[in-house]
């Protein structure tokens, strides 16, 4: 049995795709997640093979740290992530392949449940359609550090925190603020997390 965990925004989304999950015979869904910190957690609690991941729940440049996370280092995410943003997957692929695997988020639960066997068998999971669009899409300007940056901001934290969570100085956040401005030409914050979502950036 694949023990598998469900880290998907929605309840009624996850609860959906457990019970088909489950009515595989071979995947036992062990646990559910709706949110960054509920899957850091789950991921040590329930030591799960394979974690089936929202991609709007975790920024991309994470992925490979928070698989890391799992308590024998070997845990492996499969991300639901929309085609427009299938650019991000390129780093974490290059680097990660095995370990994170991609899926486009409208293909059919059949497919899912085929990416948690592969990828529990330590096998490559990517969707072609992800494949062409990450090649057509526009490489990111921004810095993983950069990235991180906004990607806290978009969740409306001040500098202050933003500076906190990160564990970098008010100041550092400033200058990181100023440069992903510039680089997406962004006139606010709020515009720069905009550019950056339709960019597929973060």
């Amino acid at each position: 049995m694949v023990r598998t965990l469900l880290a998907l925004k929605g309840r009624l989304v996850r609860g959906a795709l457990a019970h088909l999950l489950d009515a595989e015979g071979d995947i036992d869904v062990v646990g559910e997640a709706a949110t960054l910190h509920a899957l850091r957690e789950a991921l040590r609690d329930d030591r799960p093979d394979v974690a089936v991941v929202d991609a709007d729940l975790v920024p991309l440049h994470q992925l490979a740290r928070i698989a890391a996370g799992h308590p024998d280092g070997g845990g492996r995410l499969l991300v639901l992530v929309e085609r427009r943003r299938a650019a991000r997957a390129r780093p974490v692929l290059a680097e990660h392949g095995r370990r994170v695997g991609f899926l486009s988020r409208d293909v059919p639960p059949q497919r899912i449940a085929e990416g948690v066997r592969l990828l529990a068998r330590g096998q490559v999971v990517l969707d072609p359609d992800l494949v062409v669009a990450a090649l057509e899409g526009a490489d990111s300007p921004l810095t993983s550090r950069e990235r991180e940056v906004l990607d806290v901001a978009a969740e409306g934290h001040p500098v202050r925190d933003i500076a906190e969570k990160l564990s970098v100085s008010a100041g550092t956040v400033r200058n990181h603020l100023s440069r992903i401005m510039a680089k997406t030409g962004a006139r606010t914050r709020l515009e720069a997390v905009r550019i950056a979502r339709e960019s597929g950036w973060i």
